[in-house]
């Protein structure tokens, strides 16, 4: 493996040079009436915004060459403010690869292993020569200088959130190059010494604090919450991620060290810091960074939020944007997660070892707020071909387990991804416990019954597989569509009988692949859905996490996913779960990252999944109730007409954090046959609704 380093000078953030004029302040997109006021003297510029119970935060910006660009943070009220922190440089790591455009599917590629390849890292280096102030709906923005890294250019973006002591720092950069791939680490370098302590929770969720050391080495940590912590004498700084969205996919969740602290990180920061970073070889496996489209506005950003009494609270106030890792509640809907090779049954039943009696994976799916979650055992681990005696004992294993792990408040749903007869991968659910065996030799029955086992199964051709699934009410999806071993499908088979059965429930989404130009994620699946709309046919999309390996000590929120299906009451495992699959294949359900919920969705009284009537006018009433944690960015209806994919987008930027509002949309629907609806945040957590088709 080649690795290089650019080793600028020894403050490698900010353009240095002899003291110029002060430099041009642009406000003409500013509301000078709005919530946050804005000053200047000199050099110095500051912004104020309301942060919540009648307190304001305060940012002095120093744009003078040579000065930490942060010149100070507090928090407070009238004249009562706490200096959280001051003299702070934002710093920016760009490590730029090369991604396989040829080999599969262009930018969708997950089958990629960038750091084989050639990279290299180069610290982003701000000249400060602009500085603009803007009002967008409940925030202001500011943008600062010119960035640059190696062939990236761009400028650097400070939003402040009204209503909460929450801004984002980001370097907003884009490439002429193609074939880009990437990552980033990023944070906060202190050019005084007023930081006392560092704080994180430990991967057993507990606060961990350690003293500052200005001449430490920079050192980093695998924690929980993704979040660390610096506080002084008056208050808390706590930095974090985007919870979701600065994590590209892997197969694994492994807990990499995301976070850091000390001093003169990589040997590329000078100076004493923290911030977050990722494992450029991440899991080992296939590790495809970010996409970095040429001309593609990449955001490498993160968050920070800041309170004037301590590290604890400030952790607490962070834990709050992702529900402290967990999801909701929610009346009338249960959760459901699915697609995992965690492969207890091979791994420990049948491999011999002790059972636990609560294995860890079903705490980690609790914890997580989960009480469905439906699996992927046998992948590539066992005998889905027999001999007979094999296939069918570690399917009565599977389905044993299944059952013991289950309880009034967790249903565990046996399931594999078969990977036959269809082409491509797919994923299999039945909706309660089926012997069948991949393969049927000459003279074999189809179906015959073995005594312990009742009634087996033997399937050896696609019309075989069909036959299954129908008889015992089966579904089956294309997993990670268009990419991995599924490549070309659904999009292959699309004029197959199997595919257009109602068996063939459509296929599943995962944020794969990632690029931070996106305000959306999973573009590659929600696309497929609007394809598959206007293929005239009533599929639906699940959310999947595919992933492996299940323990407390991984990060496994940043790679998860939900639907909330919509169900009053819990399955029992002795009584078959066909509700579950029914809310599945008839569109009873969203899908979410967790921090945007859709308590309630209809288009003209009509639920997802179901057939309404335009409004004479050819327009459709659109009842939707959101509630969120990240302010909101936008609702965006979708529809199409059989041909085309229409867009509209309502701005949704007036919001703030921790917020639940009924909208009411009329949307003109005229000519189309189909209508979808997802809502995004400012951190690119989101959910989306199925399909509501048109008369």
């Amino acid at each position: 493996m080649k690795f290089k380093s650019l080793i600028l000078s020894v403050l490698v953030f900010v353009g240095y040079g002899s003291l110029q004029a002060e430099t041009k302040l642009n406000t003409k997109q500013f509301n000078d009436r709005g919530e946050s006021t804005l000053s200047r003297e000199g050099n110095m510029v500051e912004i104020t915004w309301p942060v919540g119970d009648q307190s304001f935060g305060k940012v002095q910006f120093d744009m003078a060459p040579g000065s930490p660009l942060f010149k100070s943070i507090r928090v407070g009220s009238e004249n009562n403010y706490s200096n959280v922190s001051e003299n702070l440089d934002a710093a920016f790591l760009l490590t730029i690869g090369e991604r396989d455009l040829l080999s599969q599917n262009r930018w969708n590629i997950f089958f990629d292993r960038v750091p084989n390849k050639p990279y290299e890292t180069f610290p982003v280096v701000l000249k400060k020569d602009s500085i603009s102030v803007k009002s967008v709906g409940s925030r202001t923005i500011v943008n600062i200088g010119t960035l640059s890294a190696e062939d990236f250019s761009g400028n650097m973006e400070i939003t402040f959130y009204h209503g909460s002591p929450l801004f984002n720092i980001a370097a907003v950069m884009s490439t002429p190059d193609d074939a880009t791939a990437i990552v980033y680490d990023a944070g906060l370098i202190s050019r005084s010494e007023e930081w006392k302590n560092m704080s994180w929770t430990s991967t057993a969720d507990e606060l961990e604090s350690s003293t500052v050391n200005y001449a430490d080495p920079a050192k980093n940590l695998a924690v929980k919450y993704r979040t660390i912590v610096a506080s002084g004498e008056e208050g808390a700084l706590a930095l974090f991620p985007a919870p979701h969205q600065y994590f590209y996919p892997l197969d694994e969740a492994f807990n990499l060290k995301f976070v850091w602290h000390g001093e003169n990180y990589r040997g590329l920061l000078e100076g004493y810091g923290m911030g977050i970073r990722q494992e450029l070889e991440g899991d080992h496996r296939f590790v495809p960074w970010f996409n970095a489209p040429p001309g593609t506005k990449q955001r490498l950003n993160f968050f920070c939020l800041i309170n004037g009494l301590g590290d604890n609270e400030a952790m607490e106030e962070v834990k709050k944007f992702t529900n402290a890792d967990r999801y909701p509640k929610l009346p009338g809907y249960k959760t459901m997660s699915s697609h995992f090779h965690n492969e207890f049954i091979m791994n420990v039943v049948l491999a011999g070892k002790p059972i636990p009696e609560k294995p860890e994976f079903i705490d980690v799916f609790k914890r997580l707020g989960l009480d469905m979650v439906h699996l992927g055992e046998f992948h590539y681990t066992a005998h889905p071909k027999g001999p007979d005696s094999l296939r069918l004992q570690e399917l009565k294993a599977l389905f044993e387990q299944s059952e013991r792990l289950s309880d009034d408040e967790f249903l565990l749903i046996p399931g594999e991804e078969p990977n036959e007869f269809f082409g491509g991968h797919w994923m299999q659910m039945f909706p309660r416990p089926v012997y069948w065996i991949m393969s049927r030799g000459d003279g074999v029955p189809f179906v015959e019954n073995k005594p312990g086992f009742g009634k087996v199964y033997h399937i050896g051709s696609t019309e075989d597989m069909m036959r299954l699934l129908e008889e015992e009410q089966g579904l089956a999806w294309t997993a990670h569509a268009r990419t991995k071993g599924s490549v070309n499908t659904p999009d292959i088979y699309k004029h197959k009988d199997f595919f257009k059965s109602d068996r063939f429930m459509g296929a599943a989404w995962k944020a794969m692949p990632a690029d931070l130009s996106d305000d959306r994620s999973g573009l590659r699946v929600l696309d497929l859905l609007d394809d598959m709309n206007n293929w005239g046919e009533k599929k639906t999309v699940i959310a999947e996490a595919d992933l492996f390996t299940v323990t407390h000590e991984n990060e496994m929120y940043a790679h998860m996913n939900v639907n909330y299906l919509m169900l009053d009451q819990l399955p029992r495992y002795q009584d078959g779960w066909q509700e579950v699959a029914d809310a599945m294949q008839n569109g009873k359900f969203f899908s979410t990252t967790g921090e945007v919920l859709m308590h309630n969705l209809k288009v003209n009284g009509k639920l997802s999944g179901e057939t309404f009537n335009l409004n004479a006018d050819g327009t459709a009433d659109i009842d939707l109730k959101l509630s969120w944690t990240f302010p909101m960015s936008f609702v965006e209806v979708i529809s199409g007409d059989g041909d085309e994919v229409y867009h509209e987008r309502i701005d949704l930027r007036e919001t703030k954090a921790f917020g639940e509002q009924d909208f009411d949309f009329q949307v003109n629907l005229e000519g189309r046959k189909w209508v979808r609806v997802e809502a995004w945040d400012c951190a690119v957590n989101g959910a989306f609704s199925q399909t509501f088709y048109i008369e």
